[in-house]
């Protein structure tokens, strides 16, 4: 088929879409008897495991301590009946390599008998551990194409769960991810690592002021943006086919200039898609709370409530998966790249992110006694702090070739981090900065432990959109992180800068406790030193002026406007310090993420030019050939007949061939760039890929949109962004 009968076929496909052709709603069910259905859950656990075998289990999923092997092959016989009573034949040691996606490897329950028959087992020892092979993943250098052997280790901490098939189910066992020789190869081992770093460090400050909490965990309720367009553009569209963006596409007449998409009546049949999806993420304990239209036209938003950080990372890979195979059912495809359209809103996946102790204490929500005042502020401060020293690795978790469209453009936080905090708790910390001088928002004197601070509803001020990281009444919203990533990475780098302030501070008021000094003086000595130290981190305004960019580099801010830009900073002395002492990457863990995600940048940029010079030369050039062989003949009769043909029509075919003599140009250039060898390390092949591709990418793209403009619609190849994003 032509590509230009493509997409007609695509827009008639659409446009035809029959009533009957939906699928017939499911029944109606109680979500309360939904919810979980396909978990393995604590309630699962306590109905079917024998009482020592279940108090066992709880104390390894809550404190860690090791579990027996003949307890592990109880817990097995059970999981494998409950599954098989859910029709599952198989069941895979599902875990989160460094590709950003999740993997799966199924074996089957049955094994063959010696009378030819089978029966189903499934041991201790097959649920603990996995053997899947490690050279293929991407490792950084850990593991080399011989060196093959890795092993998935259970995460008890995480439910199993059954995933359905049509033709059957898959009993699914949250699983870490190791080499043979010990280092991390995914995204959950350093997460369960940041995690008990910073419970450990939080604790100590809870002994301080009384405590009796064990632990501390943080939590996080990831908000998911996305774009659904229909499958038949998305077939014509190979830049999305391959990249997950466009590549071209002239701005339309209308994008989200009326703001009139946001929060909107939701289209039937992406509301159809939602309820379906939304369903099968209920069987699967996943507490979907909040759906809604996004900014600009043809996206939308998902968020779960507050969970353990590990469950939340764990669960939001699975609406991912699960939304893109429910989109499929009604001709959809799901985006999830940062940036699938320009000139309109991108894709984020704000993370909220807070702390809680064992007993159920928000730590970062205001108390209403001192007491509790002076330990919310050691917290609030802890973050400031963290924030303040550690900014860049904060830029590095959320730094990929994806995200570099999206940051500082519409809507999006730029790539300074600052901490947006509203006028009352700003208010206070420039108080505690004065050493308790009158505050005029509070009518009080403010010491730390002696007056009372002013509880602080959930919306104690005005959002800030255009922050990054912004304290929100109980929590913080980490707004940079691109709609694509798994939220481990910024996760995992939270806790771990946030552990370390902590540590300081416990150090501190420990000794003063060993020597007898007043806590109250100490506290208020501490925070006072910390808000003069780490104010400049604190920003309340627009991020998105000129003007803050350069108050930001007067403040000491880094603005690491690239990956490229970025990526060094994970590899400094200050970060390998920082992740060492915790525990939660040693050396060649940090180099190794490191190579990968220079390599992935990389191997990005260079799909994205093959396919740029692919759809230039094979789609759009021809395209307008024809278009510009059409004016000339128009041209040649009107001179045939005897008449001198119209300016207009010399004027256009002079700019069409203009604008085709610059693609041609733009596109040689670009296969230069792309050819030309690079000496040196990943990190210089990276920058070649930035300083060199991609603006000749962009040369290229901006001499095809100019010939979208001007090429026959019924000539044009490829799918419109006024069809993509408008056409339901």
């Amino acid at each position: 088929m032509q590509p230009s009968r493509a997409r007609e076929t695509a827009v008639k496909a659409i446009t035809d879409w029959p009533i009957t052709g939906r699928r017939a709603p499911r029944p109606v069910t109680s979500i309360r008897h939904l919810f979980g259905v396909n978990v393995f859950s604590d309630e699962v656990m306590k109905a079917r495991l024998p009482e020592n075998i279940y108090k066992a289990i709880r104390n390894t999923i809550k404190k860690g301590a090791p579990l027996d092997e003949s307890i592990a092959d109880v817990v097995a016989a059970t999981m494998r009946e409950w599954a098989m009573e859910h029709g599952a034949t198989h069941f895979t040691h599902w875990f989160q390599p460094m590709t950003g996606l999740t993997a799966e490897k199924h074996d089957s329950f049955l094994v063959p008998t010696e009378g030819g028959g089978a029966i189903a087992e499934f041991s201790g020892k097959e649920l603990v551990r996995g053997e899947p092979d490690a050279s293929s993943f991407p490792s950084g250098g850990i593991r080399s194409t011989f060196e093959a052997r890795g092993y998935t280790a259970w995460d008890p901490t995480s439910p199993a769960f059954i995933l359905e098939n049509p033709n059957g189910t898959t009993l699914c066992i949250p699983t870490a991810f190791c080499s043979w020789t010990g280092e991390a190869l995914d995204k959950k081992t350093p997460l369960l690592r940041s995690i008990e770093a910073l419970s450990t460090q939080a604790v100590r400050i809870l002994k301080l002021f009384g405590s009796e909490a064990t632990s501390v965990h943080c939590t996080a309720g990831p908000e998911q943006e996305y774009f659904l367009i229909d499958k038949h553009f998305y077939y014509a569209r190979p830049d999305l086919l391959n990249a997950g963006r466009t590549l071209f596409g002239a701005k339309p007449p209308k994008g989200q200039e009326l703001e009139d998409h946001y929060f909107g009546a939701i289209p039937e049949r992406v509301l159809a898609f939602m309820l379906e999806t939304e369903t099968e993420l209920y069987k699967l304990g996943v507490p979907v709370k909040t759906r809604h239209n996004e900014v600009s036209p043809a996206q939308y938003e998902i968020a779960i409530t507050f969970e353990n950080a590990n469950v939340a990372t764990d669960h939001n890979m699975l609406v991912m998966e699960t939304m893109k195979r429910v989109a499929d059912r009604y001709g959809l495809q799901l985006l999830l790249h940062e940036k699938p359209f320009a000139g309109v809103n991108g894709s984020g996946k704000h993370l909220n992110w807070s702390l809680a102790d064992s007993l159920g204490n928000n730590l970062l929500k205001p108390g209403e006694t001192p007491h509790d005042n002076a330990q919310f502020l050691i917290f609030l401060l802890a973050v400031i702090k963290a924030v303040w020293k550690h900014g860049d690795l904060l830029r590095v978790a959320v730094a990929n070739a994806h995200n570099d469209h999206r940051l500082g453009a519409n809507e999006a936080p730029p790539a300074i981090i600052s901490i947006f905090l509203g006028d009352m708790l700003q208010d206070i910390v420039e108080q505690i900065e004065k050493g308790g001088a009158r505050s005029a928002k509070t009518g009080g004197e403010l010491k730390i432990g002696v007056s009372v601070l002013p509880t602080l509803p959930r919306d104690a001020g005005d959002r800030n959109r255009t922050s990054p990281f912004a304290f929100t009444g109980n929590k913080f919203e980490f707004r940079a992180v691109g709609s694509s990533q798994s939220v481990s990475g910024p996760i995992v780098v939270l806790n771990a800068i946030v552990a370390e302030t902590l540590d300081e501070f416990a150090t501190q008021l420990e000794a003063a406790v060993v020597a007898k000094k007043d806590l109250n003086a100490e506290i208020q000595t501490l925070l006072q030193a910390t808000v003069k130290e780490c104010k400049n981190v604190i920003f309340n305004g627009d991020n998105y002026s000129d003007a803050w960019h350069a108050e930001a580099e007067r403040r000491g801010l880094p603005n690491r406007r690239t990956t490229i830009d970025s990526l060094p900073d994970f590899v400094t002395p200050k970060s390998m310090k920082l992740f060492g002492k915790y525990g939660i990457f040693n050396e060649r863990e940090i180099h190794s993420r490191y190579e990968i995600f220079l390599e992935g940048y990389r191997k990005t940029i260079n799909i994205e030019s093959q396919l740029t010079l692919q759809i230039a030369r094979r789609m759009i050039l021809p395209a307008a050939l024809r278009y510009q062989t059409e004016v000339a003949q128009a041209v040649a009769s009107l001179k045939a007949a005897g008449a001198n043909a119209p300016k207009s029509e010399l004027a256009l075919l002079a700019e069409l061939t203009s604008c085709i003599e610059d693609l041609q140009v733009a596109a040689d250039q670009l296969s230069m760039a792309a050819e030309e060898g690079h000496d040196g390390d990943s990190l210089a092949h990276a920058k070649h890929a930035r300083d060199a591709m991609i603006p000749a990418m962009s040369a290229v793209r901006t001499a095809a949109d100019r010939l979208e403009l001007m090429v026959a619609d019924d000539l044009w190849p490829l799918p419109t962004y006024q069809e993509m994003l408008f056409l339901k």
